[in-house]
């Protein structure tokens, strides 16, 4: 997608979201669709629906100004109206209904698509003062958006099911050469950058508007923390010594009985994991994945480090000092490709910590794209001058200190919803969420160059 995105640039990321949705559906009869895996997530019925739903809304109805084909389902499918744990017990669409339903949608999306003004798509993108929703194709790009978060969200729910794996994929590629030779931290210099987005024609909300923050120089770690980094601190008595975990942390590691990573078990001396109905050993090289805010927080504090902010990991991943801008992604402004980054569960697991040299930020880090999310020590907080658009359930109401920020997304994610300035959320205590973390530390502080 470029700086002016196409009407088939729109229809591109629309048909990958649904080619994903319906991936992750035809797989599964109609007792799994309709089952819930987790009381954390919805049946995946729900989802497939659901975004047929969010896209009537938004494509045929307020862009497109059409009828409404099922104005009955507005409620059922009104993911604030109600929580996961309650939605089996709704009305739901059968499977094979809410099919032919996502293709109703499509086809009057299509049409919609095909008949906006020229005059309307090439207006300028919206910003913090002014909002249109087909400025740049800027409507069809959140509704392909949030059909590939919801994707990432059903991949969840196929990790947490327990009956027969149905989902496979080759394995990432092995580590570069470079990779056990790699220095732990890079150094990111202090000065200003421009945080966030004004250009950016599908950014969301929370991604705007731009604005300059100083960031003292620090120390980030070159590659996320890998599974053998987070077994020393295991192995070490992390999880029974309260010193390295906030009081709420503590108290949460002791109400869930928290012991080691989501899916991870012992057998004997060696560690295994679930991985999507298959058990494994844990790869020693791999990030460590499915570790929740309070966990990734206190591997930090026993390492002598700290979880960076938001701000910190954004300049990381994106400030060019030589050209004193900027980037869309680590490596410049193009899209990515399989030499760049992980992910659009093109693998389905993390590549081994220090992958994907051509996708290394200006400050040397390595895949800050792709791969896991990574938590921060930020609280999910607007930006100065932030104006909710187009509406507030999408971030005005997640605001707050009860969010942490995760950054740079996981090998789920699929293209369109990724890239630097993303901003993604979740509490403190979720494990379920394909979640990992890298540490930072002070240039006061001692630690490895």
């Amino acid at each position: 997608m470029t700086a002016r995105p196409t009407r088939a640039d729109a229809a591109a990321a629309l048909a990958a979201s649904r080619a994903r949705t319906l991936a992750l559906t035809d797989c599964l009869d109609e007792a799994e669709l309709l089952a819930q895996h987790s009381r954390l997530m919805s049946p995946l019925a729900w989802d497939l629906a659901h975004v047929g739903n969010q896209e009537e809304i938004w494509l045929v109805r307020a862009a497109g100004g059409r009828r409404a084909l099922r104005p009955d389902l507005d409620d059922i499918y009104d993911a604030f109206r109600h929580p996961r744990a309650d939605r089996p017990a709704l009305a739901l669409l059968r499977p094979d209904d809410a099919r032919r339903y996502l293709h109703r949608v499509r086809e009057a999306a299509t049409d919609v698509l095909a008949s906006v003004p020229d005059a309307d798509w090439d207006a300028p993108s919206p910003t913090g003062q002014q909002a249109s929703l087909l400025a740049r194709g800027f409507v069809f790009g959140m509704v392909a958006q949030h059909e590939q978060q919801h994707v990432e969200t059903m991949l969840a729910t196929h990790q947490l099911r327990t009956g027969i794996p149905v989902l496979d994929a080759p394995a990432p590629p092995p580590a570069p050469a470079d990779a056990a030779s790699l220095p732990r931290e890079v150094f990111v210099p202090g000065g200003p950058f421009v945080m966030g987005t004004d250009t950016d024609p599908w950014a969301l909300d929370n991604e705007r508007p731009a604005h300059v923050v100083d960031v003292p120089s620090f120390w980030l770690d070159t590659a996320p923390v890998s599974n053998t980094a987070y077994q020393e601190f295991i192995a070490d008595g992390g999880y029974a010594d309260p010193r390295w975990w906030t009081p709420e942390g503590w108290e949460h590691r002791q109400q869930a009985g928290l012991a080691a990573p989501l899916y991870w078990q012992r057998d004997g001396r060696t560690w295994l994991r679930r991985r999507f109905g298959r058990t494994e050993p844990v790869p020693p090289l791999e990030p460590v994945l499915h570790v929740c805010w309070y966990e990734a927080d206190a591997y930090a504090r026993w390492a002598g480090r700290r979880l960076p902010t938001e701000a910190e990991w954004e300049k990381a991943a994106r400030h060019d000092p030589a050209a004193a801008r900027s980037r869309r992604y680590p490596w410049g402004d193009t899209a990515p490709t399989e030499e760049h980054a992980n992910l659009g569960q093109r693998h389905l697991q993390p590549a081994p910590v220090g992958s994907y040299p051509a996708g290394a930020a200006p400050s040397g880090a390595r895949q800050l794209i792709g791969d896991v999310w990574e938590w921060t020590s930020s609280s999910f907080r607007p930006y100065p001058g932030f104006r909710a658009f187009p509406y507030r359930e999408y971030s005005e109401v997640f605001f707050g200190p009860d969010y942490k920020v995760l950054r740079g997304g996981a090998f789920g994610v699929g293209q369109d919803a990724c890239r630097a300035t993303f901003r993604n959320w979740d509490y403190p205590i979720r494990r379920q969420i394909f979640s990992g973390f890298r540490t930072a530390r002070d240039t006061t502080a001692g630690g490895c160059s």
